[in-house]
């Protein structure tokens, strides 16, 4: 294999990689680790200049062993890339489904969500800044990186919408709208803050945040009514 091949991904003309179901459970584990190894190694060194020679030599295994598992080093990224969705989506569920049982108002939850997603995005911020980068020049990451912001797309608009539904939030607002909108403030300082490295402190961020999604929504009206009258917010998990 030349250098060249190596450095942009192409396998050699032959390799095909056995498919999962195929796999013994040792040769699962060993794809395994071929896979953790990549995200260090897409981590440390970027994905343009990560070899595959990096990731075999990281994950302990034979240069042409890779092959019989990935293709490519696209095809590694892409399962690097689905795990990461898959582990975003599930704590993203477990904000939804596991709260701490003492947030009952549409404002305590939004605090929640938002606390939880910037301590995700940053312990995950240096896969996300190479996800941002192959989705700039790669269609199917492309794709994959809007499945991962469809997801909470969906999950807030079902959300405002309910609001809405119950007198909590403008009526005059478009659920989806606000809900990308509101949703790429938060990305987009996310990245900016824990990709690129500008500094900010962390509980001001947050307070800055919950208070624009407040304000926007119109809740914090609502709040300021129902302290007066004594009435509580309803429950906010989503149904």
């Amino acid at each position: 294999m030349t250098p060249s091949n190596e450095r942009d991904g192409t396998a050699p003309p032959a390799a095909a990689a056995t498919p999962l179901d195929d796999l013994t459970p040792r040769a699962r584990r060993t794809r395994a680790a071929l896979v953790a190894a990549a995200r260090t190694v897409f981590e440390e060194r970027g994905f343009l200049d990560t070899r595959i020679s990096d990731i075999t030599r990281a994950a302990g295994v034979a240069h042409g062993s890779f092959y019989t598992y990935f293709p490519t080093k696209q095809a590694v990224f892409r399962e690097v890339a689905i795990e990461l969705t898959a582990e975003i989506s599930a704590a993203g569920r477990s904000v939804d489904d596991h709260g701490d049982g003492a947030a009952t108002d549409v404002v305590a939850r939004i605090e929640r969500v938002n606390r939880r997603y910037l301590q995700v995005y940053l312990e995950n911020a240096e896969i996300y800044g190479v996800l941002e980068q192959v989705a700039s020049f790669d269609d199917e990451m492309l794709a994959l990186r809007r499945e991962l912001r469809r997801d909470f797309l969906e999950r807030n608009r079902r959300a405002i919408a309910r609001w809405q539904a119950q007198g909590i939030a403008d009526p005059d607002l478009d659920p989806l709208h606000t809900a990308a909108v509101l949703g790429a403030m938060v990305e987009r300082h996310c990245y900016i803050w824990f990709v690129t490295g500008e500094r900010f402190d962390h509980e001001t961020s947050l307070r800055t945040l919950n208070a624009v999604w407040v304000r926007s929504l119109g809740l914090d009206r609502r709040e300021r009514a129902d302290a007066t009258t004594g009435a509580g917010l309803p429950d906010t998990g989503h149904g």
